[in-house]
């Protein structure tokens, strides 16, 4: 297993420490697990985003949930969204 060292100051140690005991995690496991979700979460924001671009650049259309569901033999309780 490889080894990445932080630098952080005392202040900053101390509260980690105690958001660690908090979660009751090792120091090494809250700052591995809450930075991985964090840069999880960007990733799926850029690709998100990303995704939208590319949908208007290609001009794409949608359907409803409701339209998909009719199509493929979904819930028959689901009715279509009023467009104006």
């Amino acid at each position: 297993m490889a080894t990445i060292s932080i630098r952080v100051s005392a202040a900053e140690k101390v509260w980690l420490q105690r958001m660690a005991k908090f979660y009751g995690l090792s120091l090494s496991a809250l700052i591995l697990t809450y930075s991985f979700e964090q840069l999880e979460d960007a990733y799926d924001v850029l690709m998100a985003e990303s995704a939208y671009k590319y949908y208007h650049a290609k001009d794409q259309s949608t359907v409803s949930m409701a339209q998909v569901l009719a199509e493929f033999g979904g819930d028959e309780h689901i009715k279509p969204a009023k467009t104006e």
